[in-house]
């Protein structure tokens, strides 16, 4: 495989691969199964060809890898260029079919590459989802019709996921048993040396090159609020009360599909656009992506859909008030008052995800900013 994508001319490498796993593949390959593959089913244009029907998603999301659906039964994801191991996917995978986790596409099998210097992770294997769509689309839908139906699921599928997570094994240098940190709680004390103070010093470093890279009038107003946010990032000081555990790390709706049978949460990857983010975190910062990534939605659908902000940010309250309140059964893996500094160090990463990568993207951070620093209450 090499760094473009796949093209035309690789038709059939990818139902190839899947027939392929059905014995051990030569060296230097190897394959790490997690669940039995489904019996593939051929489409009329490929019979006698013995190649299963295969498409693409067409302008899919995922702009890094190229992923292969065949059969309309699995999707390969071919990681282009290939990752070094070790790669948190794979492990993951593994875990959540241990730990009977089934909100997310099955998780079939991770195909290595192996040479004299390192191992490769090529690509992952898993189920296909029906009639999916991710949250930048049916989520948008959603706030177009005021519709906060999908929010009590989502509550649900996050508690769900962070108890899967958190008996997910922490490296045997931080603690005596799987999961455990230096303190002896589920994952205490990972992170990097985040514990209280290191969480707001992190925090307080977004801002400050959020500040730097923020421009023009929006710069000159992001400056003018650089206090209150700051006050709102002061309790991630305070020592954490629940434990570090294993997070999904870039939990947005755009990572939770909508499909034929319920939701789905994918991509276990990690956030691209942090390069050192611990691993091991309070469950609070996927929850304040996750609702972050609503007043995002919210934004989209000002700009593109034309509803009224006032409609929008309405929205977003009783959608994020739903789904935290649906978030039941990991509550013991909660600190609550983390989520509101998490979600504003969030925006700033936001911030710098726009100047960095995507310049068109500042009007969503900065909208979410404007609604809540605009208004004389604390929409949140």
């Amino acid at each position: 495989m090499g760094e473009n994508p796949l093209t035309e001319r690789d038709h059939g490498l990818t139902a190839a691969l899947l027939a392929a796993l059905a014995s051990e593949p030569p060296a230097p390959f190897a394959v790490r199964r997690f669940q039995p593959l489904p019996t593939l089913s051929y489409g009329e244009a490929d019979q006698g060809t013995g190649v299963a029907l295969e498409r693409g998603f067409g302008e899919h999301v995922d702009m890094t890898n190229h992923s292969v659906v065949v059969a309309e039964s699995v999707v390969v994801k071919w990681l282009t260029p290939p990752v070094p191991l070790p790669h948190p996917t794979p492990e993951i995978f593994a875990h959540l079919v241990d730990a009977g986790f089934n909100e997310t596409a099955p998780p079939y099998a991770a195909l290595t590459r192996s040479d004299d210097k390192s191992e490769l992770l090529l690509a992952l294997v898993t189920g296909y989802l029906p009639d999916a769509r991710d949250g930048w689309e049916w989520c948008v839908d959603a706030c177009c019709s005021a519709d906060t139906s999908f929010a009590t699921p989502l509550g649900h599928l996050a508690a769900n996921l962070h108890s899967a997570l958190s008996s997910f094994p922490a490296p045997s240098c931080h603690g005596s048993g799987p999961g455990s940190g230096p303190d002896g709680r589920p994952g205490g004390g990972q992170g990097g040396g985040q514990d209280g103070g290191g969480l707001l010093t992190r925090a307080l470093g977004a801002l400050e090159e959020a500040l730097t890279v923020t421009g023009g009038a929006d710069g000159a107003w992001l400056a003018a609020q650089a206090g209150r946010m700051r006050a709102e990032l002061a309790p991630l000081a305070a020592p954490a009360t629940g434990p570090r555990i294993r997070i999904h790390g870039d939990l947005h709706v755009g990572q939770i599909l909508r499909w034929r049978d319920g939701y789905a949460v994918i991509d276990f990857d990690g956030n691209p656009t942090v390069a050192d983010a611990a691993p091991y975190q309070p469950p609070a910062r996927d929850l304040a992506q996750l609702t972050t990534s609503l007043e995002h939605v919210a934004q989209v659908a000002i700009k593109r859909r034309g509803v009224p902000p006032g409609e929008a940010a309405g929205w977003v309250r009783r959608a994020r008030r739903e789904m935290l309140a649906a978030y039941t059964g990991a509550r013991d893996l909660l600190d609550p008052a983390l989520i509101r500094p998490f979600e504003v160090e969030q925006e700033c990463r936001e911030l710098i995800y726009a100047a960095r990568h995507l310049p068109r993207w500042r009007y969503a951070p900065m909208g979410v900013l404007h609604t809540w620093y605009d208004e004389k209450e604390d929409p949140a």
